[in-house]
């Protein structure tokens, strides 16, 4: 599993002050410059921790006034955690594995002929109607586990998906390559769930989400490739204007 990105252990950081007391309710946090000075990181990457924070409800970023700590931050229901697109599918792969081995043993023939009818409309569709899809297709396992604890789990994990930018941007860059290969992977699980195969559906659901994985692994790779060639870039451009002045 890669390490966490820089922001992510920064937004970690900035939370924990604000749990100890240093940045109370309703305050107002120190400038972008003081904070990177006093944490030891650029101001882009505190400025990508506070967009996190905000996402989970911890921070309020306020256009020309600045960022305040959420009136009630930490713990309150529905609080989204500061969590990497890797945490996220590896909690789902954990999760959603057992659930649909679960759901082996309980689901109806109407809900496996709802779950191929949701894959024929991810074959044929692309975007928001793909993802739609998708979401119907995982929570519709989850519910033929016929455990409403395992649902409710299933739920959060999918709203952090979408909730959380970071997370839903990992997603989209790598889903959108990836379409013919995820109805096959859904179409697996499907085929073991009506043989009422609890270990191949859990060896299925593990299978997509283990190569849901190596795509981000791969992506975020090619990413931090292209961030430093362009780095690299606007570094040497800087420099031959200065020579060329002197």
């Amino acid at each position: 599993m890669a390490a966490k990105r820089l922001y992510q252990t920064v937004a970690t950081q900035i939370a924990a002050l604000i749990e100890e007391g240093a940045y109370p309710p309703g305050s107002r946090l120190p400038g972008e410059r003081e904070l990177a000075e006093r944490l030891g990181v650029s101001r882009v990457t505190i400025r990508e921790a506070e967009i996190a924070l905000q996402a989970t409800g911890r921070l309020e970023i306020k256009t020309g006034s600045g960022v305040y700590v959420s009136e009630s931050p930490g713990g309150s229901h529905g609080e989204l955690p500061v969590a990497s697109a890797f945490e996220v599918t590896e909690a789902r792969l954990l999760i959603e594995s057992e659930a649909a081995a679960l759901a082996a043993h309980n689901i109806t023939d109407a809900e496996i002929e709802q779950l191929e009818e949701l894959i024929e409309v991810m074959s044929v569709s692309d975007g928001k109607a793909s993802n739609d899809a998708d979401e119907k297709f995982h929570m519709l396992v989850a519910k033929a586990s016929k455990n409403q604890a395992l649902v409710h789990t299933v739920q959060s994990l999918w709203r952090m998906r979408e909730k959380i930018p970071q997370v839903k941007a990992t997603y989209e860059a790598v889903c959108v390559h990836d379409a013919k290969q995820r109805s096959d992977e859904h179409i697996a699980v499907v085929n073991a769930l009506k043989a009422r195969d609890a270990a191949g559906t859990r060896a299925a659901m593990r299978e997509h989400f283990s190569r849901l994985i190596e795509n981000m692994l791969d992506t975020t790779e090619q990413q931090a490739l292209r961030e430093v060639q362009q780095r690299a870039s606007q570094s040497r451009e800087r420099f031959l204007a200065t020579g060329r002045l002197g």
